[in-house]
């Protein structure tokens, strides 16, 4: 679903070429929330403030929704949805990396009360993550994302399995290396195992697909997850599509009609302005990593975050400070910043001298020789598994 984000990169020099036409195709693809932008300023009083400038915070939704063309064969419509996937993508302020952090549907957490579709205020619960989407839509699933994290989110996407399918088609497919052949009747995928090209519909039954492949876990699932965004956004960068363009206006016209984004983003111009500044991160930089998490103390299929490392995550994403990622992680590995209160500030009010953050930031002030980047299991768009 990141392929959306990268291929709206060259939106602008795209539709320069074709027309002012296609310009305006494209720009009307995009669907305004204007929703949850109304209900999120209901609440900005509470919600967290952003510690450094030029950082953002994107957070992407996988709607589960079975309503609209061609999502009905997935599941009756129940006239609800939920969050499927659900990823915080964090862009550092120089633009030097980009973080994708995987957030687990089935987590515990704090939901806050929220407008429901019908218009009724729901009551603050204790629940799983997704079920955040499924009482409030995106606005509910942000503020419960900023409680839990203290992370201001700046932008969000939603993207329904339609669109999803749309995007890899655009690209013609996405490889993928397979340890051993799959055969899941639940996910209608059958695929042998080495290296083997997705379609749009192969691929939504790869990402979704949890009981038939690994171990059946869902962290085996974001962990697929991942390694598939990081493909997609390795298609999407190469120049066989960005330069051929018989193939790029596919793609964005895919991506345009694939996203329901808030009003900053409902453009061409915003997604551009956004991430122009994505194209020079090298593959190695685009990390992605699941929240720490474990078994539920109380119900074994829940999770609950493992702290303090899901806090020193939280800390690294507010102050904008750098992380690593690897298959393996050290078992010491404290990753504390100076001057940070930890789990104590999640609140509007940010700890110390908010002028010290904002507009005065230096991103060198966290050398690592003064505060060791932590290392989180995950990986990179620049690993291959077929290696």
């Amino acid at each position: 679903m990141r392929g959306a984000g990268v291929g709206a990169g060259v939106v602008v020099v795209a539709a320069a070429g074709a027309g002012w036409a296609v310009y305006e195709k494209l720009d009307a693809n995009i669907t305004s929330d204007d929703g949850t932008a109304a209900e999120l300023a209901r609440y900005e009083r509470e919600r967290p403030t952003a510690l450094v400038r030029d950082a953002q915070n994107i957070l992407l939704i996988g709607s589960d929704s079975r309503s609209g063309d061609g999502n009905r064969k997935y599941g009756r419509d129940s006239g609800t949805e939920r969050s499927d996937t659900t990823i915080l993508l964090h862009l550092a302020a120089d633009r030097r990396s980009a973080t994708a952090v995987s957030l687990p549907r089935d987590l515990m957490v704090e939901i806050p009360g929220c407008r429901a579709a019908d218009g009724d205020r729901t009551r603050p619960v204790f629940s799983m993550f997704n079920y955040a989407f499924q009482r409030g839509g995106p606005a509910c699933t942000i503020r419960t994302v900023e409680k839990m994290t203290g992370v201001r989110v700046d932008h969000h996407m939603v993207v329904d399995f339609h669109g999803f399918k749309d995007m890899v088609e655009a690209v013609d497919g996405v490889e993928v290396c397979l340890k051993e052949p799959i055969d899941d009747p639940a996910a209608k995928l059958r695929l042998p195992a080495g290296k083997v090209r997705l379609d749009g519909e192969q691929a939504l039954g790869y990402v979704r697909a949890r009981k038939t492949i690994g171990d059946g876990s869902d962290t085996d699932r974001m962990d697929r997850q991942q390694r598939f965004l990081g493909a997609l956004v390795n298609k999407v960068r190469s120049n066989d599509v960005l330069l051929n363009p018989a193939k790029l206006y596919p793609v964005l016209d895919a991506a345009t009609s694939a996203l329901t984004t808030d009003p900053g983003l409902a453009n061409l111009r915003g997604l551009y302005d956004l991430v122009r500044g994505m194209r020079d991160i090298p593959v190695e930089r685009v990390q992605f990593l699941t929240v720490p998490r474990e078994s539920y103390v109380h119900d074994a299929n829940r999770d609950q975050l493992v702290e303090p490392e899901a806090e020193k995550l939280f800390q690294r994403l507010r102050k904008d400070a750098p992380l690593e990622v690897a298959e393996k992680v050290p078992e010491e590995d404290s990753g504390e910043l100076p001057g940070d209160s930890g789990g104590e500030r999640h609140g509007t009010e940010p700890a110390g001298n908010e002028e010290e953050y904002a507009g005065s930031y230096d991103f060198e002030r966290y050398r690592p020789e003064e505060s060791p980047a932590p290392t989180f299991r995950g990986n990179t768009a620049a690993e291959d598994v077929c290696g």
